[in-house]
């Protein structure tokens, strides 16, 4: 399962099931200007990704759950955990790494305030990482990643697989969530 389908021109119903192309995001990345930050493509919504470069990370965590687009599981809006440890985290990725890497309503951010670094997984498969770019990109090059471009610039169409809603709904019982709503940048 992936998050998105490319719309090509003979596509009749764009919001069809299965009437696009599976759309994956290549290993590549590109460091961001001045060198604040990067961002990386997560091939495949693999969950590796973003748990290599938070293993990085010093804990404790903090996991922002940016639902934007809701399935009925809750309101649309911005959860944020309590502090976690490191083994709460590789927890949250291991019971939710189908989910996460397959549907398209939520971004979720991992926060390491020790570090003053923040990893955005979002919607489209794109890591932002914010905090030790050179120690980012050591781990992504290990991973196979190489320099590139990346873009979502093309007719796509996000997936909010039904199949996930019960996921969806673990998910925000996982924490004792603190909400806030969204922000006009989170709404798609």
């Amino acid at each position: 399962m992936h998050k998105l389908d490319r719309v090509t021109e003979d596509v009749v119903d764009p919001v069809a099931e299965g009437t696009g192309i599976p759309f994956s995001q290549p290993a590549v990345y590109t460091l961001k200007a001045k060198g604040n930050g990067l961002i990386a493509g997560v091939p495949g919504g693999d969950v590796t990704i973003v748990r290599s470069l938070a293993a990085l990370l010093q804990p404790p965590f903090h996991l922002l759950y940016v639902l934007h687009t809701t399935r009925g599981e809750a309101e649309p809006g911005r959860y944020q955990s309590p502090e976690l440890e490191r083994r709460q985290i590789e927890q949250f990725f291991d019971n939710f790494t189908d989910y996460l890497r397959s549907d398209s309503r939520f971004d979720i951010w991992v926060y390491a305030p020790r570090d003053q670094a923040t990893l955005v997984w979002d919607r489209h498969d794109l890591l932002h990482a914010y905090g030790p770019v050179h120690e980012y990109e050591r781990a992504l090059l290990g991973l196979g990643f190489a320099p590139g471009k990346l873009s979502i610039d093309f007719s796509h169409i996000h997936h909010y697989r039904r199949e996930y809603d019960s996921d969806a709904a673990r998910l925000i019982a996982a924490f004792d969530w603190i909400y806030s709503p969204l922000r006009p940048e989170d709404e798609q």
